[in-house]
């Protein structure tokens, strides 16, 4: 999990967030700077969107979570794909926002100084504090 180049330990957390930015669950952290969909896969979240809409940013295409399309290769987005994109990303902003407040916590937006061991504990605690924040359970 360690970084030689930046010298900083990495995880990747995915989270499920409702349209009003109000945070659904927290994945385990994953190890190391890895693609989202590495991390997404062992989440458990693939099984819980089987029979659900989900939407994603361009690191979970190919994850049957509605996504933006990319920019065709030395072309232009037609003005049906801006707009397409558009209203995804807008839609989208609320999970942008989940992860902000869950960042308001600084051992989560600062970089992690203690031991490798308890990594996971408190990632766990840190994201447990914003279900304590709204009194329910994570």
């Amino acid at each position: 999990m360690f970084s030689g180049k930046h010298r900083d330990t990495g995880f990747n957390l995915q989270l499920t967030a409702t349209l009003a930015a109000g945070l659904l669950a927290v994945s385990e952290p994953a190890p190391g700077s890895r693609h989202d969909m590495h991390a997404w896969r062992p989440s458990g979240f693939p099984e819980a969107f089987t029979e659900r809409e989900g939407m994603g940013d361009l690191g979970y295409v190919g994850s049957g979570l509605l996504t933006p399309k990319h920019k065709p290769p030395g072309q232009e987005r037609s003005a049906g794909g801006r707009e397409a994109n558009r209203s995804v990303n807008t839609l989208r902003a609320a999970a942008e926002q989940a992860i902000a407040h869950l960042k308001d916590w600084k051992t989560s937006a600062t970089r992690y100084r203690n031991p490798l061991t308890r990594f996971t504990l408190v990632a766990k605690t840190v994201t447990a504090l914003p279900f304590h924040k709204m009194n329910r359970p994570p």
